[in-house]
């Protein structure tokens, strides 16, 4: 099954900006099959980052000298382009963070300063670590319950525990959009308006979906949206966190320092305003102008062009790995993204990904950072590729010859 040729020269054209794809990994062309963990980065991103410290490098923010002033409003123009993309209603609810971890550290911190003990937070049972410990953290600091929302045997969301579990003593519902093991498009909406409906806010986890669906926060109306520089063709150690100003507004600083200040005595210190109340410390200016790039170029894509690309990435290697005897798949819903995650047989996960490499193919394999869904299906982990805008058709071919080629080894 092979691409249009309308469809084969978009591609052609987005792979021609990511110098990293004609890199050879063991004399092998690289097949990268592993954009769930990072995705890699264009031209105009990397580029952006070498102009910035060859020509425009400076601290940023009250400096009056050229540089500074440069700087300042490059980085405060990447707030912006991110609000604009996002569909936010003022680039202050915009907040600078070093990654998703971050951003749900900090909604956890300062949010849950405003949770009294008895109180209850709602996470779901596909969450990645970083969407689990940060609350168990705040629980057992402030006395709080953690309900866990259970899943079925496909992977996906069980609604019928989320409506059970959901009361008044709800405070918030911290759920991934998309699930970075399974590939499984949680129904967002609907959990955003039943936790609506009892007073509960709503951070959505969009580390894996940011890169794949239209985000309209208006639209979506969740509290707090986070995600990572990193997933999106951006630098790492940036990242987003969207929050309704006036929640961020009544939440209390999450550090002290420079910038994140109005005034300081020894007696008192009053905080800046929004976004800046959150942003201590002299931020990752790079970091921030990179991901602004990033999201020029993701907005120079056609939005449903790529959707319908790595869809059709998503439904090809799935026909061609069921061909493939005792395969087992984990997560299995009409509602995915491109990620597939698969063990074959008894062959542990870690040897096939050891042998994908030697044929230049990068694939993740292990707990994907979610234990306890590794739990609930009884394995030590799996095999997981997934898929982004610059892969092809002609690759995933190539990765089922290779795979079946490690399996033929290792079967042995």
């Amino acid at each position: 099954m092979g691409e249009s040729y309308e469809n084969r020269n978009l591609i052609e054209n987005i792979r021609s900006q990511f110098p990293i794809l004609s890199k050879k990994i063991h004399g092998q062309d690289l097949i990268y099959f592993d954009n769930a963990a990072t995705s890699q980065k264009p031209f105009g991103v990397i580029d952006r980052i070498k102009t910035y410290y060859r020509n425009e490098n400076s601290n940023i923010h009250r400096g009056v000298h050229s540089l500074s002033q440069k700087a300042t409003e490059d980085y405060e123009q990447a707030r912006n382009k991110i609000a604009s993309f996002l569909n936010a209603s003022n680039p202050s609810e915009i907040i600078f963070t070093k990654g998703t971890t971050d951003g749900i550290n900090l909604v956890a911190s300062s949010f849950g300063e405003l949770l009294n003990e008895g109180d209850e937070i709602m996470i779901s049972a596909m969450e990645h670590h970083s969407n689990i410990v940060p609350w168990q953290l705040l629980a057992k600091r402030k006395k709080l319950n953690l309900n866990v929302i259970s899943i079925h045997e496909s992977g996906e969301i069980d609604m019928e525990s989320f409506a059970k579990l959901l009361n008044d003593k709800t405070k918030i519902v911290a759920v991934t959009h998309i699930s970075n093991t399974l590939g499984i498009i949680n129904p967002i909406d609907e959990i955003i308006e039943k936790s609506h409906e009892v007073g509960a806010k709503v951070l959505i986890d969009g580390a894996q979906s940011i890169q794949h669906e239209k985000i309209d926060l208006k639209n979506l109306d969740c509290d707090f949206f986070v995600f990572s520089g990193h997933k999106v063709f951006g630098p790492t150690g940036i990242g987003i966190l969207y929050g309704k100003g006036e929640i961020l507004n009544k939440m209390p600083p999450y550090q002290g320092g420079g910038d994140m200040i109005e005034k300081v005595s020894f007696k008192e210190t009053t905080f800046n305003k929004l976004p800046f109340k959150f942003e201590a410390g002299t931020p990752n200016i790079v970091g921030g102008i990179g991901l602004g790039a990033a999201i020029e170029f993701l907005d120079s894509i056609d939005h449903e062009s790529f959707i319908e690309h790595e869809k059709s990435l998503l439904n090809y290697a799935q026909e061609q790995l069921t061909k493939i005897p005792n395969i087992r798949f984990y997560g299995q819903s009409q509602q995915k993204t491109s990620v597939i995650s698969f063990n074959v047989g008894n062959i542990h996960p870690f040897d096939i990904g050891t042998l994908l490499d030697k044929q230049g193919i990068a694939v993740r394999t292990g707990h994907h950072c979610t234990q306890p869904i590794m739990d609930f299906y009884k394995i030590p982990g799996t095999i997981r590729v997934s898929f982004s805008i610059y892969n092809t058709k002609k690759e995933i071919d190539l990765f089922i010859r290779a795979l079946k080629k490690a399996i033929s080894i290792l079967e042995i």
